[in-house]
Parts: C-alpha cells; structure tokens; sequence
C-alpha cells in the first residue's frame, strides 16, 4: 500500500486531532499564545479562514512584543494551510527568523517541516532532501524525537522504492521503544507498521494492530482516525481476496472522505482505487472501470501520481483492448504514458539517493558502533581473564596452603589418637585422674613444687583432694557447672578455689573445665564407637555444652585440630 491512507507526517508543531473548536469564545486579543495555539490546531480541517485569522494574529501579538520565539510558532501556524509556493515562503521566514535560535530543535524542523510539505506536494525529491537535512542537523544537536520523525520519514521513502522489511523494522522500532512520541503518532506508527506488514505478507500481525487501531480510535470516539484504521482493513481484506468484506470497509469509507470533507488526497485516491480492484477480484468489470475512470479524473486534478496506478492503468487499456474500443484504449496508454515517467523519475531518484545518503552513512555509523562494541568486548574480554586468572592464583594458592593446614590438622589428629591407644591400658589410678599424658595438656607439671602465698598447705591439700574426685568421677560433665557451685560442693569459697586452680593447675577456672570436658572427649570418641556415632549436638550436650558450636570452638581450640577432622582420621585409623 505503501502509505497510502494516512502517510505520517511529523509535524513538529504539535498538530492535534482534538474532538471540539474552543475559538470564539473570547476575543483574538484576549487570548494567551497557548489558548490561540489550542484554538488554532483544535480547529475543523475544512475551516481554513478561521484557522488563517488566527493564525496572522497570533503573528501579530508576537511581533508586536517583538518575541522571537512565538514569531516562529506563527510561521508554523501559517504554513499549514497554504499553497505551496506561500508555505515554503513562510518556512523561508521561518529559517531567517530562527537562524540564532539556541533552541535544540532548530533548524532541523524547519527542514522536517519542508519535507512534510514537499511530501504533502508529491516531490519525493525535495522531501527526501530536506529530510536528510533535518536528520543531520537533528543528531547534530542530539535531539532524539527529531531524529526518529526524520529515521520514520525516510523509512516510507524506503516503502515507496520496495524496502518493506527495512521500513517495517524502523517502524517496529519506534512504536515499542519511541516513548517521546504522542499517542497520535503512535497511532498512525500503528497504522503504517500494519501496513507494512501487509506488504511482507505478514497478514495476522497486520490484522492485530489493525483491531487495536479500531478499538482505540473507537475508545477516544476519534472518527478520522476510526475510517484511516477501517480503511487499512478493506486493504487487508483485498490482499486476503475476501473482496466483499474488503467492499464493505471500503464504502463505508468513501462515504464519510468524500461526504465529510475530510479525506485527504491519498484517502480519496487510495479508497476509489481499492474498491475498483475488489470489484475486478469479483469479476465486476462494469464496476471496476468505472472506479479507476474516476481516479483517472483524480489524478489528473491534484497530479497526486503513485506507484499503483501502473497497475490500474495496465488493467485499463487490457480491457478497451478486449472489447476493441480504440479510443478508449488509446487514451490510457497516453495517460499511462504521461505517468509513468513522473513515478520512474520519482524511484530513480529515491533508489539511486537513498542508499548513497542515508542508508551508506547509517551503515557507517553501525559499523563505527559495532567496532567500538567489539573495542569494549575484547577490552572487557582481558580484564574478566585478567580477574580469572589473579582469582585461579589466588584459590591455587588458597588450596596448597588449605592442603598444607589439612595436612598439619590430620598429623595433630593422629597424635591425639596414638596417645589415646598408648594410655588405653595404664594403670586404673592413672585413667580415673581424668588427664592424658599428650603434647596438647598445659597443666603445670610441676604443680606440686608450689605453694599458695596465702592458703595453708591443709586447706590446699583438701581441695586438690576434692578436685581430684571431681575429676575421677567426671563430674565435669555436669552442664552448667560454675566456680562458684564447685566452691559450695567442695566446702570452700570462690576465692579460693580459683586460687588453687590457678597456682596448681596452672589456668583459671574456664579453661580448667574446657580442658577436662575436651581431653574427655578426646579419648571417649577414639574409644567408644557407639558414643562417637551420635549426633555431634547430643555429644555435645553429653559433655556438659550449651550448643555445638561452643563445644566445637572448645575441641578446636585445646587440640589445634577441628573435631571433623579428628572423626575422620579415627575412622580411616580403624580405631575401635
């Protein structure tokens, strides 16, 4: 179809389809620049006289006030309804007046705005050269709305010399991702996209953004927007040869373009055409002529020439040729004639300049874009390597200097359990001390040499004495068990228990008890299978602990070796 009903000029002046005129309410002069502005764009399409009135005043207002910046929006405003040497005039002015101006999306809109007109005048030419100037001013000044109504733009340039998938992409693009664009752009993105997409045969996602179309022009009672979107369907339909339906949609659209006045040339043009061609799928003849003969007389009147009418023209002279009017024949062979070489001229131009000036440098900027991805792959590449690599050094040497504290914990490990088996059979006196004789007990050896400065000999001889039954009859065990229950136990006082321990045991209380609970738990765990078989939290319960975790810190720290690692070597040592 290659954007025929609704074309999507980017009008860079807010155009808006509102639903009600506010003009006249109020006097011109009473009126802010916004409420003209509103005024002026919410006005009817077919009321150019009150839109032109508004228009030369809102230029007026401004000049008077010598505002620069609203001078421009009046040049916009007028420009909108005139003939095309007038409006070029005005973005002539438009161009001087905004040649300083520090605003970002000057001068790409004047040149936006000049391709739309020449777009809207159907020189393609100068539409695609002023589009390029406005997309190389637009990334000049990195104005991103800019630079996607001029990417759009160019796009349909793209559709009109046969680039569908190229268009579709740039289209697709912009509508999922395009979040500075205004729902009315979005919508006629919607419209063109599923346009587009009919001509690469992608008929359901066509058909889906069409009912979305519908459904939202319905939801916003936006009846313009509702006939663009039915209109797209009768296309949709022609293309699926359901040519009734396609009939339907279609006459329901010549009827409020043509009754309205709201069509356009390309929706008057477009809808006549398209119902002459489902007439011809109907084998409707009489039907079909009758409709490319009045868009014969169409094109003639508004010289609006597009790539399709080779084919109406092809189907007309076939038809005269059958049924022998020379005449007939001979005139839309001269009208073919005549068009032909404008639409030949037009792809030329667009297909020899496009790749040369738009699609060769974006591949440029593509190629730089992807070369500097690459630059950042491969630098990234070295530092993940480089981090890779200090990491492997680091868990190497984290392993050898893991292997080697293993390798230290199982050697501690076997001497705790070779001295357990040395001491297995000595003397009863010797097991019910409660002391093993190994490398790791800290207790004074030479206890007996000392005396207490400010205890008697007897009441030290006494509570050794005492001592000494706690520890034979592993009354360590006893969880909870503190200095001061001890001192009760043992008929003396605090102080001086702890004394005693100190001098003759050669640590303080907390210690002395860890050291009993833990050389306990040495040698019953290399000498009671069942007992070592529990869980560690019940062994540590057993030996008078709060908690694992207590009991395996105490095990770590008397022995100098973890408790999984004194298990392990018990069992592969075989110990019974």
């Amino acid at each position: 179809m290659r954007i025929k009903y609704f074309i999507l000029l980017f009008i860079l002046s807010n155009i808006l389809n509102a639903q009600s005129n506010t003009a006249g309410k109020k006097p011109l002069e009473k009126n802010t620049y916004q409420e003209l502005e509103n005024a002026f764009y919410n006005s009817k399409p077919d009321d150019i006289d009150g839109k032109r009135s508004i228009a030369k005043y809102y230029v007026k207002k401004a000049k008077s006030e010598k505002n620069t910046t609203q001078i421009a929006e009046g040049y916009v405003m007028l420009h909108l309804d005139e003939t095309l040497p007038n409006a070029l005039k005005y973005l002539d002015s438009l161009q001087v007046i905004t040649k300083n101006s520090q605003e970002n999306y000057y001068p790409a809109r004047t040149f936006l705005l000049r391709g739309n007109l020449y777009y809207r005048s159907n020189n393609l030419q100068a539409a695609l050269n002023n589009y390029l100037l406005g997309l190389k001013y637009a990334k000049e000044k990195k104005n991103k709305r800019q630079i996607a109504m001029a990417d759009i733009s160019i796009a349909y340039m793209n559709n009109y010399i046969g680039k569908h998938a190229e268009t579709a992409k740039t289209l697709r693009y912009y509508l999922y991702n395009g979040d500075y664009m205004n729902e009315d752009e979005r919508n006629n993105m919607r419209l063109n996209l599923a346009d587009t997409y009919i001509e690469i045969n992608k008929m359901d996602s066509a058909y889906i953004l069409i009912q979305e179309g519908l459904q939202i022009s319905k939801r916003n009672k936006n009846v313009y927007s509702y006939h663009q979107n039915l209109g797209l369907l009768g296309y949709y339909n022609l293309q699926s040869k359901k040519y009734q339906k396609a009939i339907d949609n279609l006459l329901e659209c010549k009827k409020y373009f043509f009754e309205s006045g709201n069509g356009s040339k390309r929706n008057e043009n477009y809808t006549l055409l398209y119902l002459g061609k489902s007439y011809a799928g109907l084998q409707e003849k009489d039907k079909a002529i009758a409709y490319f003969a009045t868009v014969d007389s169409l094109v003639q009147k508004t010289n609006y020439v597009y790539p399709e009418l080779r084919e109406m023209y092809s189907y007309l002279i076939d038809h005269y040729r059958q049924i022998k009017d020379k005449e007939k024949q001979l005139y839309y062979v001269e009208r073919f004639f005549k068009v032909d070489p404008i639409l030949h001229s037009q792809f030329r131009y667009i297909s020899r300049e496009l790749p040369r000036r738009y699609d060769t440098p974006k591949l440029q900027e593509e190629k730089e874009s992807i070369a500097a991805e690459l630059q950042n792959r491969k630098t990234l590449f070295y530092i993940v390597l480089s981090l890779l690599l200090v990491s492997h050094l680091l868990f190497i040497n984290f392993y050898f200097k893991y292997k080697r504290t293993e390798k230290k914990y199982k050697k501690i490990a076997q001497d705790l359990i070779h001295s357990v088996n040395e001491n297995k059979f000595k003397k009863d006196q010797e097991i019910k001390t409660g002391f093993l004789p190994n490398p790791f007990s800290v207790e004074d050896e030479h206890a007996e040499d000392k005396t207490s400065k400010t205890i008697s000999e007897d009441i030290a001889h006494a509570i050794l004495k005492e001592l000494e039954t706690f520890e034979s009859k592993e009354q360590f065990l006893t969880r909870g068990i503190t200095l001061g229950a001890l001192a009760k136990k043992i008929k003396t006082n605090s102080r001086y228990l702890s004394e005693i321990i100190n001098t003759y045991k050669g640590k303080n209380f907390a210690t002395y008890l860890n050291d009993l609970r833990i050389d306990y738990a040495i040698r019953r765990l290399a000498t009671d299978r069942k007992f070592r078989s529990y869980k560690i939290p019940f062994i540590a319960e057993e030996l008078g602990y709060n908690n694992e975790q207590a009991f395996t810190l105490a095990f770590k720290k008397r022995t100098g070796t973890p408790l999984s690692i004194y298990l392990k070597e018990i069992e592969e040592m075989k110990v019974n």
